[in-house]
Formats: structure tokens, sequence, C-alpha cells
């Protein structure tokens, strides 16, 4: 049974900075492409970051570009997102996604697994 584990999310001010953790149990973890998607209230699912197990290259959405990395330890089969200077926009549900086929694209259809999230709230 596959299971992804988010952790880390929090209430921060402004400029702040969070580490959300999501850890992988029941897959090859090594193999698979893991991503960070964000839900914020009323708005549609969106993709933050992924992170491919060849490289690994990465990829973020333009508005966390300098400020979000996404990186992975493949002995402890987990994902991070360090996340800084947070901005009230940030705020959302923070979801992490694996895709065996370790494409690792924007596109939320194409991940096979997904964690439960994390709440991120970012305060003015």
């Amino acid at each position: 049974q596959v299971q992804l584990v988010e952790s880390g999310g929090g209430l921060v001010q402004a400029g702040g900075s969070l580490r959300l953790s999501c850890t992988a149990s029941g897959l090859t973890f090594s193999t698979y492409a893991m991503a960070w998607f964000r839900q914020g209230t009323g708005k549609d699912r969106e993709f933050v970051a992924a992170i491919r197990w060849t490289g690994p290259t990465t990829d973020y959405i333009d508005s966390v570009k300098g400020r979000f990395t996404i990186s992975r330890d493949n002995a402890k089969n987990t994902v991070y997102l360090q996340m800084n200077s947070l901005k009230p926009e940030d705020t959302a549900v923070y979801y992490c996604a694996a895709d065996l086929g370790g494409r690792g694209t924007i596109e939320g259809s194409a991940y096979d697994y997904w964690g439960q999230g994390t709440q991120v709230t970012v305060s003015s």
C-alpha cells in the first residue's frame, strides 16, 4: 500500500520560511518523479514544483522561482519543499504527488499517488 505523508505546514508571517516534507512508503521511491501542488480556498489545484530521479532535474512555476527549492533524499524516501520569502498568496493546502512514469509534469493527472495535504498559512 502506497502512502505519501506530508508534514511541516503551519502559520508563518510574510517573509518567513517553512520546510515541507513528504515521506513515501510502499513504492520504489528513487524511480519516481515527485512534485508539490497547492490549492488555495476557492482556487484550482496548482503545480508548484517537481523533481525527477534523473539528474535530478527540477521545474518550478514562475511565482515561486528563487524562493522555493524542491529536493529529495532517496535514502529517506522523502521529498522536501523549502519555502523562503513567503507571501500571503502562498497560502494553500500543499500536496505532494508521485509519478511512476518519471515525467514530473505540471499536469496533476500524470501523478499516480497523492498525499493528504498540509496547510500553509502566510499572514500579512
